[in-house]
């Protein structure tokens, strides 16, 4: 399971063997949280929360959106094109 990004204790995570849409886990303190990526411009989006606070996802959400594009194309990388 490739490790994409790494922020704040946290780890963002795309599985090889994973499903569209393109999405990404995030991963840390014992939770876990599925957000779709709809790329190539967004929105990120929540689709599962699994422990994280609101305010938590509202910050990941901040932080995914401004390594979206990065995001994007491990996601083609590991899966091919959109």
């Amino acid at each position: 399971m490739p490790t994409v990004l790494r922020f704040e204790g946290l780890r963002v995570v795309i599985y090889p063997n994973d499903h569209r849409p393109d999405h990404v886990h995030v991963i840390g303190r014992g939770y876990e949280a599925v957000f779709n990526l709809n790329c190539p411009a967004g929105p990120v989006e929540v689709r599962e929360n699994y422990g994280f606070s609101r305010r938590e996802v509202t910050h990941i959400e901040r932080v995914l959106r401004n390594h979206l594009a990065a995001l994007c194309g491990a996601w083609e990388s590991i899966h091919g094109n959109l």
